[in-house]
């Protein structure tokens, strides 16, 4: 590779390189048939669920009446999805398999014979500032189509841009192997759990009596009481924004549901913002120790995740502090679990929020102490392994994300190198 070689890059609009730009649609909540958990539905992409790299599964899907029926339709695969509002405005996406997208989502359709998708996908990543600062809007930051369209990238040669996503993708075929790791070792840790505290077959259930309580019939030892009776629990808080002390060069991790979304993972390790020691005494916020469960209580309800280092959150947050009685494994898959029961008790008018006084009192039941210890014993190990996997891919996207501008500005030079392309598509 030499250096400095930038010879024959120039600046495509977005609208040149594409067949098409448009934005998608959501079907009625009205008509809850419109969307299905049945793998015969259609996959329906929320911005929420753009990460920055493929998009393989949604969370929901609609059915094909729903897309009859709205603006909803369906993009290719390879397709680019970019967040135009909201909290995730800028965030990114590609299309493993076609799909349909909600309204806060724009899909660029790269025509091939000009670009190569992974490579727009790529330059966005890289001038993803550049083009967040041209959005507009008092309540939240708004990307329209046009300021999409207009949008430049750089562009080099079809067959250097080849060689840059491939380079690129080889990174994020390792951190997706590893996503599928992960997904298989939290399906088996929820597995078990399932079957030990759910449905009660945990090793020797069989010579256990059922007795009757207000959660139905549950193991003779077993009780049945209220969360906060169990663990303690915390809020949080926000420090003004007016104050440059409270924030500037912060050094306390200070979570915000965002953080959970964008992280969408069972451990998160870093926070956004940051506050100072002063922010911190200036506001409600209060630190919880490393593996404290996290649960989003108000607009989104019920993400959860467990923090790796001391931390804080703002007040949209009810953090339960797990102890011996009940640890973190079994709170982490107790609000899992729950999520409906969460949800129901929310309310408001502007958004929908749980206190921490409603969330206290729901039950849960408590298993004695050496089915915890056992159960310990099992889940650690997997939920070990799911953190040092996640470690590894935040260090592949560090890696990735280093020599992102490089490769797109042309400071690496990649048109000598011999990549077999195909290996990577």
């Amino acid at each position: 590779m030499n250096s400095n070689a930038k010879q024959g890059i120039t600046l495509c609009s977005l609208a040149s390189l594409c067949s098409l730009i448009s934005s998608g649609g959501t079907p009625s909540r009205a008509k809850p048939y419109y969307f299905t958990n049945s793998d015969a539905g259609n996959l329906w992409v929320k911005s929420k669920e753009l990460i920055d790299g493929p998009i393989i599964t949604t969370e929901e899907r609609i059915t094909d009446e729903a897309i009859q029926n709205s603006s909803a339709k369906f993009f290719p695969s390879d397709t680019i999805l970019m967040a135009m509002y909201g909290a995730n405005v800028g965030q990114l996406g590609i299309l493993r398999q076609k799909a349909t997208v909600n309204q806060a989502i724009c899909g660029l359709i790269i025509n091939n014979k000009l670009a190569d998708s992974k490579y727009v996908f790529y330059s966005l990543l890289f001038k993803r500032r550049l083009l967040i600062s041209k959005a507009f809007g008092a309540a939240q930051q708004n990307l329209n189509q046009e300021l999409i369209r207009s949008f430049e990238i750089p562009c080099h040669s079809l067959p250097t841009q080849h060689k840059i996503a491939a380079i690129l993708s080889a990174y994020d075929a390792l951190i997706e192997n590893n996503q599928q790791r992960i997904k298989i070792l939290e399906e088996m840790a929820q597995m078990i759990y399932r079957e030990w505290f759910v449905k009660f077959r945990f090793p020797g259930h069989e010579k256990i009596k059922m007795v009757d309580s207000r959660l139905g019939m549950i193991p003779e030892g077993w009780e049945v009481k209220p969360i906060g009776e169990v663990i303690q629990t915390l809020g949080g808080g926000t420090p003004s924004t007016k104050i440059p002390e409270y924030w500037t060069k912060g050094n306390v991790t200070w979570f915000t549901p965002s953080d959970l979304t964008k992280a969408n993972s069972m451990f998160i390790f870093n926070s956004e913002k940051r506050l100072t020691d002063k922010g911190l005494t200036g506001s409600s916020a209060k630190m919880f120790p490393p593996y404290s469960v996290m649960m989003t209580s108000r607009a989104t309800i019920g993400v959860v995740a467990m923090n790796t280092k001391e931390s804080c959150t703002n007040q949209g947050f009810i953090v339960c502090l797990p102890n011996k009685v009940i640890p973190s494994s079994i709170v982490y898959y107790w609000i899992f679990e729950n999520k409906d029961r969460i949800d129901n008790l929310a309310s408001g008018a502007t958004y929908k929020e749980i206190s921490r006084g409603e969330f206290r009192e729901l039950l849960i039941t408590v298993p004695v102490s050496q089915i915890t210890d056992l159960f310990q014993q099992i889940i650690t190990p997997i939920f070990s392994e799911i953190e040092n996997v996640l470690k590894r891919n935040i260090n592949l996207r560090t890696t990735r994300d280093m020599l992102l501008p490089k490769l797109i500005s042309g400071e690496i030079d990649v048109s000598d190198l011999d990549i077999k392309i195909e290996e990577f598509a």
